[in-house]
């Protein structure tokens, strides 16, 4: 059985980088823990290849598209 990646602290940096593979784009992210975070809210990055999060500020660029 394949090991899970540990899950990572949100919010715990101001910029991400993400691939077409983490479309739909939220923050935060399923790999982030929840229990101290935000409510999650969907950005759209699709068009321009940038989001910023109106919770936390944390800035998203899309790569690879």
């Amino acid at each position: 059985m394949a090991a899970t990646p540990p899950l990572v602290e949100a919010n715990a940096q101001l910029q991400y980088r993400v691939t077409a593979a983490d479309l739909p784009l939220c923050c935060p992210t399923p790999e982030m823990i929840l229990w101290n975070s935000h409510p999650r809210v969907y950005l759209a990055i699709e068009e321009t290849g940038w989001a910023k999060c109106p919770y936390c500020g944390a800035e998203y660029t899309l790569y690879g598209a």
